[in-house]
C-alpha cells in the first residue's frame, strides 16, 4: 500500500518536474513596488536583464510605485501561482508589516521568498553646500533643534525612513520626518538644501556624489567602504556599533511549485554569480549576495522582528 502510494506520488509530480526545466515559456513580469531609480528598481533590472539571456525570454521590469509598496506587492499577490509575475521589492518589504495596521495581503503567508539579489550600503547624504558637515554638526544642530532638523526617505515605512529613525534613536536626537514619492524626488531636494541629510542606499546615489552634487557625512556599514574609501562610517563618528544595509529580494505568489521556485532560485544564483552583474553591481556599490528559498524567509522574519523594534522605539503609530 505505501510502495503504490509513493509510486503515485512521483507519478503526480513528474510532470510538474519537467514543467519546471522549461520554465519560462513566456515573458517574465518583474514587479517593483517602487519608482524607476530605487535600489530595488536598479537590480532587478541588472539581474532581469542577465535572466532573460539564459532563458531566451523578455523579462518586463514593471513599476507599481504606491502606498509604501502596497499596490505593486498587492498586484504580485492577486497573480497566477505559476512564475511568470514576480515582486522585486527592498528591505522595505520587512517593514511594512509593522508600519500599516491593515495590509491587504498577509506578508508571510500570501508571499513566498525567492531569493535576494544582493544588498548595499546607505550612504549618508547632504547637500554640498549645506550647514551640517561634518556629521558631528548635524547631530548638534538637532539637538539644539530637536524635532527641525529635517531628514528625507523615499516615504513613509520604506526602509530608508527606518534607516533615518535608528540613527536618531543612535544619536538620541529627535528628528523631522519628511517622507517623498521615491529615492529619486529625496535626493533632488538633499542636493537642493531644503532637506538635512538622507540615507540613501548608494546604489541610488553615486551618481551624484561623484557629481559632487552631494556629499557623504558617513556610511552605514561596520568598516569603509571601497568606493569611498576617504568617508568614515558613522560607528567611528560617535555612534559605535551603528551598522544598517539595505537588500534587494525577489517573492512569488503563494502556492508557486515548489520546482518553480527552485528554478527561479538556481537561476539567480547563476545571474548573480556571472560576471556581468557582478561587475554591474561593483561600479554601483551593490553586493551581489545571495540567500535562498528557506534561508531566505528566515532571513526575512529576523529582519521584519528588527524593523518591528525600530518602529516601537521611535513610537511610530502603524497607519
Amino acid at each position: 500500500m505505501i510502495k503504490r502510494t509513493c509510486a503515485a506520488l512521483v507519478l503526480a509530480l513528474l510532470p510538474l518536474a519537467a514543467a519546471s526545466q522549461q520554465f519560462p515559456q513566456r515573458p517574465v513580469r518583474m514587479v517593483v513596488p517602487l519608482t524607476p531609480g530605487s535600489g530595488a528598481d536598479i537590480a532587478g533590472r541588472i539581474v532581469g536583464r542577465q535572466l532573460g539571456e539564459t532563458w531566451k525570454q523578455t523579462v518586463v521590469v514593471d513599476n507599481r510605485p504606491g502606498a509604501g509598496g502596497q499596490i505593486g506587492t498587492s498586484l504580485v499577490v492577486r497573480a497566477a501561482p505559476d512564475g511568470y509575475t514576480l515582486l522585486v521589492q527592498s528591505s522595505s518589504h520587512a517593514v511594512n508589516p509593522a508600519i500599516y495596521k491593515n495590509l491587504p495581503y498577509d506578508s508571510l503567508k500570501d508571499l513566498v521568498d525567492v531569493a535576494t539579489l544582493g544588498s548595499a550600503p546607505y550612504a549618508m547624504v547632504t547637500a554640498p553646500s549645506g550647514p551640517y558637515r561634518p556629521l558631528k554638526a548635524l547631530i548638534d544642530g538637532a539637538r539644539a533643534k530637536p524635532g527641525e532638523v529635517a531628514f528625507a526617505s523615499a516615504g513613509v515605512g520604506t526602509s530608508t525612513h527606518l534607516t533615518g529613525e535608528y540613527f536618531a534613536q543612535s544619536a538620541g536626537v529627535k528628528l523631522l520626518h519628511v517622507p517623498f514619492k521615491g529615492s529619486a524626488e529625496a535626493l533632488q531636494d538633499v542636493a537642493a538644501g531644503r532637506v538635512a541629510f538622507y540615507m540613501a542606499p548608494l546604489s541610488t546615489a553615486i551618481g551624484l556624489i561623484k557629481d559632487n552634487r552631494l556629499a557623504v557625512l558617513g556610511v552605514a556599514n561596520a568598516k569603509r567602504i571601497s568606493m569611498l574609501p576617504n568617508v568614515p562610517t558613522i560607528a567611528e563618528q560617535g555612534l559605535p556599533g551603528f551598522e544598517m544595509d539595505v537588500w534587494f529580494g525577489v517573492w512569488a505568489p503563494a502556492a508557486t511549485p515548489r520546482p518553480i521556485l527552485q528554478k527561479l532560485s538556481a537561476d539567480i544564483r547563476t545571474a548573480l554569480e556571472s560576471r556581468e552583474v557582478r561587475d554591474q553591481y561593483a561600479k554601483l556599490g551593490m553586493e551581489p549576495t545571495g540567500i535562498y528559498l528557506d534561508d531566505f524567509a528566515k532571513f526575512v522574519r529576523g529582519e521584519m522582528a528588527k524593523y518591528e523594534k525600530v518602529v516601537r522605539r521611535a513610537d511610530i503609530q502603524p497607519m
